[in-house]
C-alpha cells in the first residue's frame, strides 16, 4: 500500500477499511502519555452517542458537556481555561441549547452558531458536540483530521473554515459508500483520517502493517452510532 499523498486522497475502500480497523489501537497507543484518554475515547464514540439518541429529544447534560470538553483536550491541544469556562454554563442553560441545535439539524451553520452560545464553546467543540448524535451529517473538526485535507491548512478555528472541512468529509464519505459493502459517514472519515495522521507520527509500524494483514482476519468494529 503506497500512499504517499495521503489517506484523504485514496479511492480504494479496503485501505480505509483496515485504517479502522487500527483506531483503537492508535488510542492505546496514544493512551500511552494520555492515560485518561481510552476511557474519555471508548465513552465518547460509544456511550454517550447512546445515551443521547435514547432520548425522546437529543440534548446533553451540563456533566456530559464537562466530560465531553475533557475529552478534547486530552485528546488534543489541552487548554484548563476552557474546562473552566464550561462547567460554568448552567444545566438547564445547556439542555436547553444542545437540544435545539440537534433539533436545528440538517443546518448544520444554525446549529453551531446555536451551541457557540455557550461559554468556552467555539466552532471545534461544537463540532464534537453535533457529532455525538448526528455522525451522519456532522464531523469533530480534529486539528489532525482538518490538516489531512489539501487546501485546508493553516488551521482556522472558524465556522466557516469548519464547513469547508466538513463538506470535503462529506464528499469522501458518499465516494467512498459507492464503493465499499459499508456505509460511510463524515465522522466515520474523520476517524479514519485522525487515526493515520496519529499513527504517523506515534506509531507508525502499524500502518506498515497493514500492508501485510490477513484480509481475512475478523476485523475489530468501530462503533460510531
Amino acid at each position: 500500500m503506497v500512499l504517499t499523498s495521503g489517506l484523504f486522497l485514496c479511492e480504494d475502500p479496503n485501505v480505509w477499511l483496515r485504517v479502522s480497523d487500527i483506531y483503537w489501537d492508535v488510542i492505546t497507543v496514544k493512551g500511552e502519555k494520555q492515560k485518561r484518554l481510552p476511557v474519555l475515547d471508548r465513552w465518547y464514540q460509544e456511550e454517550l452517542p447512546a445515551c443521547v439518541t435514547a432520548r425522546s429529544e437529543k440534548y446533553l447534560t451540563q456533566e456530559e458537556l464537562v466530560k465531553l470538553m475533557e475529552w478534547k483536550l486530552t485528546r488534543g491541544k489541552f487548554r484548563p481555561r476552557l474546562q473552566q469556562l464550561v462547567s460554568a454554563n448552567a444545566e438547564g442553560g445547556v439542555e436547553s441549547c444542545t437540544r435545539k441545535a440537534f433539533q436545528l439539524l440538517p443546518d448544520v451553520s444554525a446549529a453551531i452558531t446555536e451551541l457557540c452560545q455557550l461559554k468556552g464553546i467555539g466552532p471545534a467543540t461544537a463540532s464534537a458536540v453535533l457529532a455525538v448524535g448526528a455522525p451522519d451529517v456532522t464531523a469533530f473538526m480534529a486539528d489532525e483530521t482538518v490538516e489531512s485535507i489539501p487546501g485546508l491548512t493553516p488551521v482556522q478555528y472558524t465556522l466557516k473554515h469548519y464547513l469547508r472541512y466538513l463538506e470535503e468529509l462529506c464528499r469522501k464519505a458518499v465516494a467512498l459508500s459507492k464503493v465499499s459493502s459499508e456505509k460511510w459517514t463524515p465522522h466515520r472519515v474523520e476517524l479514519c483520517l485522525w487515526a493515520w495522521e496519529v499513527a504517523k507520527k506515534l506509531c507508525p509500524n502499524l500502518l506498515e502493517s497493514l500492508e501485510k494483514a490477513d484480509e481475512g482476519r475478523p476485523r475489530k468494529k468501530l462503533k460510531t452510532k
